[in-house]
């Protein structure tokens, strides 16, 4: 019915359009004013193309559909970018672009790239994608990554840029702190600024009290390094040891009359065991 209706509107008008053409016509045949005829010619084809136009169906070319502007777009929603890396897609606020070239990433991504190689101490840092070998800059990630690793970056490229021959470094595994040196003098014993603590700077090693080229021969692991330098020690105070137990002991003051933790009296001097007549013995040798 609403279809029939419809027909009947469009019929209706389009014989009211023709009608008033008609009448349009006799009214400038019958009238002899040039001027209200050229007037009245006009009012015709405009009368014309307008009933041309309301009947005319608009072919489907040419109709043009203009979308009205969704929710999200009115309240400036952003835009969505893809991540080369975790293959997922971000707000465009969130995407990293590598300068000089035209691969994006999300923050999250890049940020971890860029402190990996930092953590195996690589200053220049490229653009992930395979066979690119565009450099990711400093300045550009100071609003992505944390300060730490902000740092860390900063701190490798001022390293960088120091020859080999002037730096060398703290051999304490926990600590790694760069120390410059101030001269061509060759450093041995140096302290670290970081941790105080000594080291052989031409062997890398905590400080070891014996020539270097003597200490580059023992070729000894961490234990036996630990058990020369007690030796050492025991030559440098002159402490003895105990004949029971093998402890080794030292005396402050007194006579040589010593007894161990373990219970044994010995003569400091001599080693021998102690008794009440003993005296007049002899240092032994270490």
């Amino acid at each position: 019915m609403a279809e029939q209706g419809n027909d009947l509107d469009s019929s209706s008008h389009d014989t009211f359009d023709l009608s008033r053409i008609f009448e349009l016509i006799n009214e400038v045949d019958d009238d002899d004013d040039e001027d209200a005829s050229y007037a009245k010619g006009l009012q015709l084809q405009e009368a014309v193309v307008a009933s041309m136009m309301i009947n005319k169906p608009l072919a489907s070319s040419s109709l043009v559909v203009v979308e009205e502007p969704s929710e999200s777009a009115e309240l400036g929603e952003s835009l969505q970018m893809f991540c080369e890396i975790c293959a997922e897609t971000k707000p465009d606020d969130r995407i990293f672009k590598v300068q000089n070239c035209h691969h994006f990433y999300c923050n999250d991504c890049i940020a971890k790239h860029i402190e990996v190689k930092l953590h195996n101490n690589t200053h220049t840092i490229v653009c992930p994608t395979v066979n690119c070998e565009e450099f990711i800059e400093f300045e550009s990630c100071d609003s992505i990554l944390p300060k730490t690793v902000l740092e860390k970056w900063d701190q490798l490229l001022c390293e960088s840029s120091i020859q080999a021959s002037q730096k060398y470094y703290c051999p304490f595994k926990d600590c790694s702190a760069m120390l410059l040196k101030d001269s061509d003098e060759i450093i041995r014993e140096a302290e670290c600024p970081s941790c105080f603590r000594l080291f052989c700077a031409q062997c890398s090693v905590p400080w070891h009290t014996i020539g270097c080229e003597e200490f580059q021969r023992l070729d000894v692991n961490e234990g036996a390094y630990e058990d020369l330098m007690l030796k050492k020690l025991v030559k440098d105070r002159s402490w003895n040891r105990c004949p029971c137990c093998k402890y080794y002991v030292e005396k402050t003051e007194g006579c040589g009359h010593m007894t161990c933790r373990c219970g044994f009296q010995f003569c400091y001097s001599c080693g021998a065991t102690w008794t009440n007549n003993h005296g007049g013995c002899q240092p032994r040798q270490v």
